[in-house]
């Protein structure tokens, strides 16, 4: 049986290789396939045909949920009602909504932003708003997230944003019964009054319903240095440890009072327990997989069946498989999955039995090492304080914490007074556990980032694992260790002497170039903030260093001021180290000494030069635009100008004082394609046969504007925006330049 469900499982995941799916004759072609190799049977073969088949099938539906084309843009007005917890990150409220209205628009859910709402967005609600859509489109990039497919996943068919005029109006609010959210709301509102602005009140609202995006960034970085980050998500542990304090409990009560058949009446509990926490999560998928995991393994107690760990790992498997294929595409997927089949495989079919605390110790040593080429892949960090810190804060959370919280949540609605009680003790505990969490987390060496590992390496990482937990009597388990060198070192090509690598990133309507020569590394301009918890710094930039290997930045230029060039910049410095800041703007970075930029600045890195072409004097213009730093890079047979946000002034400047440098084979294009900017006398000098636009989809400027396209076209420039292209990068190698976009070599089916 478990070789049919991975048989299953793979071909799934051969899907989620596509870059486009079959229509209906490799559909019809496919079916007879499956039915051949039932005939012969074939049943491994038939199983990984039969996935292909389901995955193909099922994606397809799932495409056919997305706004047309033809309404992308446009001011539409819609009805529906709004889906899970609204999120408020300050002046932006963000929520899913149930599209009912107008039927021609065929998407059955999608995500909006209000900024700044005169009334309170609650789940539940049902609303007439005007909106502007556009189809589900994310910032691409290497080692970035891939919104594009968390969207597709979540059955989200467009994005975009409630205009205020005409104004919204709430046409009914919601019923206290009327769904799951609703319950979970008026929760998230009994908690919020409970706990006021307490530290610990993002981890109870995690714990309980779910909702993580009250956690600080502190907070967020501390569990994730730990490896304890799963704690904050309602998956499998919680629910499987409170579904199995219920079992117990409820055994030993039908025993004392000789209940007949107590495993089955204790069975019902621990699933009846189990669904309800799996509602206040609002089914996640994570707590949904777990849920069926969970019920198959009491629904072999309530009906007398003797299954094997194996058995029920396989049956569990091909029901998530079949309800959501789509669920292969999450890393808590793969994550949930393999550390359940690891503590089986680790525990099961031992001559000798452990302990329980033998057992307990032994579970987080093997899921810490044996989902590290997994948290490798998807996150380039392992932390090396995660056993211990597991070892602490699992009982914590599993024993005390969690089931603390259930009972305040149920006597939110009984006794007030009581759930503040049991509330304060929860944050105590909080407290304590936070405390020894930030001392491991701040110990040298507590957690490791290492480059994105190759998918191979991570099969044989994993193969590693399996060999080196295998039983005693298995001859040459050390070879394991061996299979794991892959994924700790890996080569990453770096640029020859007078070579460079250079990628402008895709940080939608901002700017951020990353220049690496043989030995060192330059970033310009930073990319935006959008709020306290969200910038292109932490979202693209740093996890596309992690993903390059790039643990140091010896050069950060800033160009200007301006937002979308200099938002990212606090928590680049804040995870990397950053050896020197050259400016426009040196007063906005005075913290960190940055340096100005001025004209005639030059210096050789691995035989490639650098130089700063303008602005010649702090605060040379009025317009800061015009400010800011101009670099041209020199490499052996490639010649790079990077221009922020010059406009005409500098522009000019430029075309009459430094005319012969100008030259370039790539230029990143001025102020994102602006009519202000690349002007004729200036590309003239330049003669870029390369220009790299950094613009936004459908950004609000509606740059790059189409004279300037028409003035590049006019002396035959390739022109590539990483708005449809995603993140560009150029190489120069054995003398030959190379442009590569990101969306080209890496698109899947569910890319834009």
């Amino acid at each position: 049986m478990l070789f049919l469900a991975l048989s299953f499982l793979a071909g799934i995941v051969v899907v989620q290789q596509f870059s486009e799916l079959a229509g209906p004759v490799g559909w019809a072609g496919l079916a007879l396939l499956v039915a051949g190799l039932g005939y012969l049977r074939c049943w491994r073969l038939m199983f990984f045909t039969t996935g292909l088949l389901w995955a193909i099938f099922f994606a397809s539906l799932r495409m056919q949920d997305s706004l047309p084309a033809q309404f992308e843009g446009q001011h539409i007005q819609v009805e529906g009602e709004v889906l899970g917890l609204p999120q408020d990150d300050g002046g932006r409220v963000r929520f899913d909504f149930l599209l009912l209205k107008p039927e021609k628009i065929k998407v059955s859910k999608i995500r909006l932003s209000w900024y700044y709402p005169k009334q309170q967005i609650k789940a539940g609600q049902y609303w007439q708003f005007t909106v502007k859509l556009k189809r589900p489109h994310g910032r691409y990039n290497p080692g970035g997230f891939d919104y594009e497919r968390w969207l597709f996943m979540q059955n989200i068919g467009a994005t975009g944003y409630v205009r205020n005029q005409p104004a919204p109006r709430l046409v009914a609010k919601a019923s206290a019964l009327h769904s799951v959210d609703t319950v979970r709301q008026q929760i998230a509102d009994k908690l919020d009054h409970l706990l006021g602005e307490t530290e610990s009140r993002g981890l109870i609202k995690a714990l309980t319903i779910g909702d993580r995006h009250e956690l600080s960034r502190k907070q967020w970085v501390v569990f994730r240095d730990t490896g304890t980050i799963h704690l904050l998500a309602i998956s499998g542990l919680h629910i499987g440890l409170v579904s199995g304090l219920t079992f117990l409990l409820i055994l030993k009560i039908s025993s004392l009072l000789a209940i007949r058949s107590p495993p089955r009446m204790a069975a019902i509990w621990a699933i009846a327990i189990a669904v309800f926490y799996a509602a206040l999560a609002g089914f996640s998928l994570p707590t949904q997989r777990a849920l069926l995991m969970l019920t198959i393994a009491m629904m072999a107690i309530i009906w007398q069946r003797n299954i094997r760990p194996f058995h029920t790992f396989a049956v569990a498997l091909l029901a998530v498989l079949l309800v959501d294929p789509l669920a292969v595409l999450s890393a808590g997927f793969w994550l949930s999955f393999l550390a359940v089949l690891l503590i089986i495989y680790s525990l099961s079919g031992r001559l000798a039995k452990a302990g329980a605390w033998q057992s307990a110790i032994k579970i987080h040593g093997v899921t810490a090492l044996g989902l590290s080429p997994v948290l490798l892949f998807y996150f380039q960090q392992v932390s090396m304080v995660a056993p211990l810190a597991n070892a602490v804060s699992v009982p914590l959370i599993s024993l005390l914490v969690v089931p603390l919280c259930l009972l305040g949540v149920v006597m939110l609605f009984v006794s007030p007074l009581l759930a503040a009680a049991i509330f304060d003790g929860v944050e105590v505990l909080l407290q304590g556990m936070s405390w020894v969490l930030a001392e491991l987390a701040a110990l040298p060496f507590a957690s490791v980032m290492l480059s994105k590992p190759p998918f191979y390496a991570v099969l044989l990482g994993l193969l590693g694992v399996f060999i080196l937990f295998s039983p005693k009597g298995v001859p040459a388990r050390w070879l394991g260790l061996v299979l794991l060198l892959p994924v700790i070192f890996r080569d990453i090509e770096k640029p020859e002497p007078g070579e460079i690598h250079l990628t402008v990133l895709d940080v939608g309507q901002g700017l951020s170039v990353a220049v690496q020569t043989q030995h060192h590394f330059l970033l310009f301009d930073t990319g935006a903030k959008y709020s306290s918890q969200y910038n292109m710094g932490e979202a693209v930039i740093v996890p596309f260093l992690k993903h390059n290997a790039v643990s140091a930045i010896d050069v950060l230029v800033v160009s200007h001021g301006d937002n979308d060039h200099i938002g990212g910049v606090d928590s680049i410095l804040a995870q990397l180290q950053v050896k020197k800041i050259l400016t426009s703007v040196p007063q906005q970075l005075a913290q960190y000494t940055a340096v100005p930029c001025l004209a005639g600045q030059t210096w050789v890195w691995d035989q490639v030069e650098f130089e700063i072409l303008s602005p010649p004097s702090v605060n040379q213009w009025r317009a800061e635009n015009n400010n800011s730093c101009v670099l041209k890079i020199s490499a052996k047979q490639m010649r790079v100008l990077l221009t922020g946000d010059i406009e005409d002034k500098a522009e000019k400047w430029l075309s009459r004082h430094v005319a012969r440098q100008l030259n370039s084979d790539v230029l990143v294009v001025p102020h994102h394609g602006s009519n202000t900017s690349s002007g004729s006398v200036f590309l003239n000098h330049v003669k870029p046969a390369i220009a790299l636009i950094p613009a936004g989809y459908r950004n609000r400027f509606s740059f790059p504007h189409p004279p300037v396209l028409a003035r590049y076209k006019e002396i035959q420039t390739r022109m590539f925006n990483t708005a449809t292209e995603g993140a560009i990068s150029v190489r120069l190698k054995n003398q030959r330049m190379s442009v590569e976009s990101i969306r080209a070599k890496q698109r899947k089916y569910w890319n834009h």
